[in-house]
C-alpha cells in the first residue's frame, strides 16, 4: 500500500521531520503568549527619564496585558510583573501553555522560573530571529505610533494612566484584520440593524486622542 500511495505522489503518512514557524504558530496560537518590553520617555522632577514597561500578547486574539511603568526594570520587577499577568490569565478556559519571549537580559532565571511554576513553558527565540516575534512588536510600534508619541508624559502614573486607557480600548474596540475586524476581547460582531442617523453617536477614547462612531446603546 505504501509503494502504492508514492507511486501516485501521495503521502502515506505526516511528514513529522519537516516543520515550519508558521505551523507552531498555528498549533499552539490560542495560548501561546509572546512578551516583549518597550520603553518611553517621561518628563519627570530629575529630568526626562526612560520609563519600561512589559508586554504580554496572545498571538489567537491579539489581546494585550501591559505592565506599569518602572525606571530600573530589575528581576524583581519583572517578576513581579509575570506573576501579576499569569494570575490574571491562568483561571481561563484558554489559559496560556507557552510564553516565548527574545534573549534580553531582563528575562531572568527567576522570570523564568516563575512561568514555570505555574506549568507554563517558556521558549526562548533564537538570536538571530526578530521576526519570529513580530506581532508583539507591532503592538508596540502600534501603541507608540498612535498614542504614546502624541503625549508629553509627565511621570509614572501619567504613563500609566494613558497606557491603560489605550489597552482598555484596543483590546475591547480597536479592530484587526486578521481577527475579521473584532477586537481581541470580543467573538461576535455586534449585530447589524438598518442604519438610522440618529442612533449613531461619536464616542472618544484616551483623553479624546481616538473617536469612533458606534451605535447608541438602547
Amino acid at each position: 500500500m505504501r509503494s502504492i500511495l508514492k507511486e501516485e505522489g501521495i503521502e502515506p503518512g505526516p511528514n513529522r521531520k519537516n516543520d515550519c514557524w508558521d505551523n507552531f504558530i498555528k498549533r499552539h496560537a490560542e495560548t501561546l503568549w509572546a512578551a516583549d518590553f518597550f520603553s518611553v520617555k517621561s518628563v519627570t522632577a530629575k529630568g526626562i527619564r526612560d520609563l519600561y514597561l512589559l508586554v504580554f500578547l496572545c498571538l489567537e486574539t491579539r489581546e494585550v496585558i501591559v505592565s506599569e511603568s518602572t525606571e530600573h526594570p530589575n528581576s524583581a520587577w519583572v517578576v513581579e510583573r509575570t506573576k501579576e499577568f499569569l494570575d490574571q490569565t491562568m483561571q481561563r478556559d484558554k489559559k496560556p501553555s507557552i510564553v516565548m519571549h527574545d534573549r534580553d537580559t531582563k528575562f531572568t532565571k527567576e522570570f523564568t522560573a516563575a512561568i514555570k511554576a505555574k506549568g507554563v513553558r517558556t521558549n526562548k527565540l533564537p538570536i538571530t530571529a526578530p521576526n519570529l516575534n513580530g506581532r508583539c512588536e507591532r503592538f508596540i510600534l502600534t501603541i507608540k505610533s498612535e498614542c504614546l508619541q502624541k503625549f508629553i508624559l509627565f511621570g509614572q502614573a501619567h504613563v500609566n494612566y494613558i497606557v491603560r486607557s489605550f489597552v482598555t480600548y484596543y483590546n475591547a474596540r480597536r479592530s484587526h484584520m486578521e481577527r475579521e475586524h473584532l477586537p481581541p476581547i470580543r467573538e461576535k460582531p455586534t449585530e447589524i440593524l438598518e442604519f438610522q442617523r440618529d442612533s449613531v453617536e461619536m464616542k472618544s477614547y484616551v483623553g479624546g486622542l481616538v473617536k469612533s462612531f458606534e451605535r447608541k446603546a438602547a
